[in-house]
């Protein structure tokens, strides 16, 4: 907290000037702080939505009461925020340590360092079958939940599936969806031009923007799409609308026409120049900004 009260002390900006007479050294300073002040703004992004949005504002809290207790010298006060925050952030970090894992865990999806490798372009046929079985099944109210794999791997999620390893078929995909058959619950996971896994189990989101409407089915497309840069279509149980998740973002109750248009641009694209994890991450907050 003394290295937050000297940063904003008024006498900050002319050390950092005496120190880095250099005009390159004071050009990388102020580089500097903007990287750092970047990062801060995308990491409560990055939590935004969450329980650890509240740990976020309770440490913001304490920024401000420390600066102030320090500009006006209540050196009392100030002790007693030292001794909080030398024993309150062990207590904090055992109360959200479940929200903190998932966060980590989301943020060690997310910054893979190795190129991604984009999978081949998906054919006319494979889109036509996700259409002939979305809308057949959107009719019935037939719920339906497929992750197609992009750039970054579903491994994980596969894993908890039950190997397939089948063509993409209109048949294949509503047999596997009927209501009370063994695969009909959770997740289809496609990798290229086959489907690996049916009743894989996918992550939920904790974004609690998200209308009640939508079940279980929508939050674990969403909270996929939030780790990874897959494609994800959904067909609703209770009314039968057609949605599509993608980079975090949700696309609820699609005509057939906007369904057509989002699988031929997503799946039938030309390859894209692979990224990094950490570039995808930036690229993902940003649009969440736009949204």
């Amino acid at each position: 907290m003394n290295s937050i009260t000297t940063f904003f002390n008024s006498n900050f900006w002319q050390q950092l000037i005496s120190q880095n007479s250099n005009p390159w050294h004071f050009l990388m300073s102020i580089l500097d702080l903007a990287i750092v002040a970047v990062i801060i703004y995308r990491l409560m992004r990055f939590v935004q939505g969450t329980r650890l949005m509240i740990l976020v504002r309770g440490v913001l809290l304490f920024i401000i009461v420390d600066l102030l207790a320090g500009l006006l010298g209540l050196s009392t006060l100030k002790w007693l925020l030292n001794q909080v925050i030398t024993y309150g952030v062990i207590a904090l970090i055992i109360i959200f340590q479940p929200e903190i894992r998932q966060a980590l865990e989301r943020l060690g999806h997310s910054t893979n360092f190795l190129p991604g490798i984009r999978q081949t372009e998906t054919t006319d046929s494979q889109i036509e079958a996700y259409e002939k079985s979305f809308d057949y099944m959107s009719k019935r109210k037939i719920g339906a939940l497929i992750a197609i794999e992009r750039s970054q791997t579903l491994q994980e999620y596969a894993s908890t599936g039950i190997k397939l390893d089948a063509d993409i078929s209109n048949a294949l995909i509503i047999n596997i969806f009927i209501p009370n058959t063994p695969l009909h619950d959770g997740a289809v996971i496609v990798r290229g031009n086959k489907i690996v896994v049916a009743s894989a189990y996918l992550p939920l989101t904790e974004r609690m923007d998200i209308s009640k409407e939508f079940g279980t089915r929508h939050r674990a497309a969403i909270g996929l799409t939030e780790v990874s840069d897959a494609l994800v279509l959904v067909v609703s149980e209770e009314t039968g609308g057609i949605s599509v998740a993608h980079h975090g973002q949700f696309y609820p109750d699609l005509t057939k026409e906007k369904f057509h248009q989002i699988l031929s641009e997503e799946l039938n694209s030309a390859p894209q120049k692979p990224q990094t994890g950490l570039m995808n991450w930036f690229k993902k907050n940003d649009k969440g900004d736009r949204k």
